[in-house]
C-alpha cells in the first residue's frame, strides 16, 4: 500500500472556469468537477475551452467516477467532450444530474452514461476513497462540497461556495459536518479562491429579492429581467415577486425554459398557478401588469434580449417606459457587449438596472470572512488554494497562514503539477500534460496556438492572392498575376496600389530563371516574398499572402 495521495489540477488553478481535479491514489482515479470555459478576446472563433485530459486518457482504467459539486457551465460543461473519451459514473445531486442530463442528450450520450444520484451526508465508496458530500450555499440550488476519506487523511474539496445565513431556500451550508471533519482532523482543504479579494462577507442571495421587490413597487411599465439561467434562486424570486404585484411572467431563452422545467419537474422551484404565461399572452395586457424573464444578460450575439434591444425581435420590442434589470454580474471580458447592449436599450426609451447602481446581483462565492470561517471550521493542516487566477491562489494562501496553517504546508500549484500529500506534508512533485483544448464547432482539438496566430494574423493586417497560371512546358504565364485582397484596403479606390503589387510579382516572375518557372513550389515562394516585401514598404503591413500559381 501506498503512502502518498496524488492531486493533479487539469483545470481551475491560473485561470476562472475550466474546473477539473484528479485525485489518485495507487489504481483508483476519481475526478472532481469537469468544467469549461469561455473564449478570451485572443481566441477568435472558438466558442468554448476545455480542460487537456490526456492522463486521464493515458490511464482511462484508473478512472472510476466523476463526482460534480454543482450545475454550472465552468463544472459541468466539459463533460459531453470528456465522457467520449473517459467514461465513468457521475455522481451528483438531483437538480445537477437534471443539468447535465439534459447537455447529454443534447450530444446523444445520455444512454451510455451512468448516474447516481447523491444526497448530502450521504457516504459513497469508490475503491480507496469514501466521498461524503457537505451542504453548500451558492448561486445555484444543490451545491455540495466532497469530504474525500483516503488511507492516509481526510480531504475536503470546498466547491464554489459562500455562507448565506438567509438563503432563499432555507439550506444552510453545513456547518456541522465542515466542524465533524475539522474536530476529526482534515489533512488538506481545497477551497475555492474566486473572491478572495473582497473583504468582509458576501451578501445574501435574500437581499436580491428585497431590492427586486422594491423595483416592482416603484414601476408602472413592463419589466424585463435578464439572469443566468442557471441560477434557480434568482428565478424564484422573480416569480414569487411578480405574484406579490400581480404581475404575468413570460420566460424566454431555451435554456431558460428548459431549466425551470427541470427545476420545477425535481421539486426546486415553486410557481405559483397563474403566474407563467406564454409570450403572446403579453400583447394583451396592461405594461403594469406584465414581467419578462429572459437570458442574455452577458450581451451574447444571439441572446432573446440583444435582439430586443437592436429591434430584430420578431415578437418581443423594447418600449418607451420600459425597466431592464441586468441581474449578474458582468463577467469579465463581456463588459464591452453589454455598454453596447445597454446603450441600445437607453436608445428605445428603456430604464437599465444593473450591479453597478443597484444590489439587483449578489456574489455566490465567500469573500475574505468566509473564507476564513471554513478554514477555522476544517482546521486543515495542509491547504491547497483552487478556483482563481494565479493572483488569487497566492492571496488565498497568504490568508490561510494568518489563521494558522504552516507555510510549509501552503502548496500553490498550478494546473498540470501533481501535488503529492503524505500523513506528514505536502509538496509538489513532478508534472502531467495539461493545458486548453479549444472547440470550434464540431471540431475538438483541431485549432490550436498556430491556427489562433493565423486568425489574428488575418484580423490584423487581412490577406492578400496573387493568381497566375504557367504553361507547364515553358513556363510563360498565360493569366494574370491577378491580385486580390480581403482585409486590407478598399480595392476601387487603391487601383494603383494593386497595379505595383502586380508589377512587383511580374518582376518577381521575369527574374526567375526557367528552373524556378517550371517548379511551382519554388516560383510560390518567390511570388510570396515580393508581395511580401512590397507590402511592408508601401503599407507597412504584413498581410497573409497565398499566391496560387497553377500550370496548364
Amino acid at each position: 500500500m501506498t503512502d502518498k495521495l496524488k492531486i493533479i489540477p487539469l483545470g481551475g488553478l491560473g485561470e476562472i472556469g475550466l474546473n477539473m481535479m484528479a485525485f489518485e491514489y495507487e489504481d483508483t482515479i476519481i475526478v472532481v468537477d469537469c468544467g469549461l470555459m469561455f473564449p478570451e478576446d485572443y481566441m477568435l472563433g472558438i466558442d468554448i475551452v476545455i480542460p487537456d485530459v490526456s492522463y486521464l486518457i493515458e490511464n482511462k482504467d484508473k478512472v472510476k467516477a466523476f463526482f460534480i459539486t454543482h450545475g454550472h457551465e465552468d463544472h459541468v460543461g466539459a463533460l459531453p467532450f470528456v465522457l467520449k473519451e473517459v467514461n465513468a459514473p457521475i455522481y451528483a445531486t438531483m437538480l445537477t444530474i437534471g443539468l447535465i442530463e439534459n447537455k447529454l442528450n443534447e450530444h446523444n450520450l445520455l444512454k451510455q452514461t451512468t448516474f447516481e444520484s447523491v444526497r448530502p451526508r450521504d457516504v459513497v465508496e469508490v475503491g480507496p476513497f469514501s466521498v461524503e458530500p457537505i451542504r453548500v450555499c451558492h448561486s445555484i440550488v444543490d451545491a455540495v462540497s466532497y469530504a474525500i476519506t483516503t488511507p492516509i487523511g481526510t480531504v475536503i474539496h470546498t466547491g464554489d461556495f459562500k455562507i448565506d445565513q438567509t438563503p432563499v431556500d432555507g439550506e444552510l451550508l453545513d456547518f456541522a459536518r465542515f466542524s465533524d471533519y475539522g474536530e476529526k482532523g482534515v489533512l488538506a482543504l481545497l477551497s475555492d479562491s474566486t473572491n478572495v479579494e473582497s473583504e468582509g462577507y458576501s451578501l445574501s442571495e435574500s437581499k436580491v429579492g428585497e431590492y427586486l421587490d422594491e423595483i416592482f413597487s416603484n414601476t408602472t411599465g413592463r419589466i424585463i429581467v435578464a439572469a443566468f439561467s442557471s441560477n434557480i434562486h434568482r428565478m424564484q424570486q422573480v416569480i414569487n415577486t411578480c405574484k406579490k404585484y400581480g404581475r404575468k411572467l413570460a420566460v424566454n431563452g431555451r435554456s431558460m425554459i428548459a431549466n425551470i422545467r427541470i427545476a420545477r419537474s425535481l421539486g426546486y422551484l415553486s410557481v405559483p398557478d397563474g403566474v407563467i404565461v406564454d409570450v403572446e399572452e403579453l400583447k394583451e395586457l396592461h405594461p403594469e401588469r406584465v414581467a419578462l424573464l429572459t437570458t442574455g444578460s452577458q450581451g451574447e450575439p444571439m441572446s432573446v434580449l440583444i435582439r430586443m434591444a437592436m429591434d430584430s425581435h420578431k415578437h418581443l420590442k423594447i418600449d418607451k417606459g420600459d425597466t431592464v434589470i441586468l441581474s449578474s454580474k458582468f463577467i469579465p471580458g463581456n463588459e464591452k457587449a453589454i455598454s453596447n447592449m445597454m446603450n441600445h436599450l437607453y436608445r428605445r426609451g428603456a430604464e437599465v438596472i444593473y450591479e453597478k447602481v443597484s444590489e439587483v446581483h449578489v456574489s455566490g462565492h465567500g469573500s475574505q470572512e468566509e473564507l476564513k470561517a471554513m478554514l477555522n471550521m476544517t482546521k486543515p493542516k495542509c491547504f491547497v488554494p483552487v478556483h482563481g487566477e494565479y493572483r488569487h491562489l497566492v492571496r488565498h494562501a497568504r490568508l490561510a497562514m494568518k489563521t494558522g496553517v504552516k507555510e510549509e504546508n501552503v502548496v500553490v500549484a498550478e494546473d498540470g503539477n501533481v501535488i503529492e500529500l503524505t500523513k506528514d506534508g505536502i509538496a509538489i512533485n513532478g508534472e502531467v500534460d495539461s493545458g486548453r483544448v479549444f472547440v470550434d464547432g464540431k471540431g475538438v482539438g483541431d485549432v490550436g496556438d498556430m491556427v489562433l496566430k493565423d486568425r489574428r494574423h488575418l484580423s490584423r493586417d487581412g490577406m492578400v492572392m496573387a493568381l497566375i497560371a504557367l504553361d507547364s512546358k515553358t513556363g510563360d504565364v498565360l493569366y494574370g498575376p491577378d491580385i486580390v485582397t480581403r482585409g486590407l484596403i478598399f480595392e476601387e479606390e487603391s487601383e494603383h496600389l494593386l497595379d505595383g503589387a502586380r508589377e512587383a510579382v511580374e518582376i518577381a516572375l521575369m527574374e526567375a530563371n526557367k528552373e524556378v518557372k517550371t517548379d511551382t513550389a519554388v516560383l510560390t515562394e518567390e511570388v510570396r516574398l515580393a508581395l511580401r516585401r512590397f507590402f511592408n514598404k508601401s503599407l507597412e503591413r504584413k498581410p497573409v499572402i497565398l499566391p496560387m500559381v497553377v500550370e496548364v
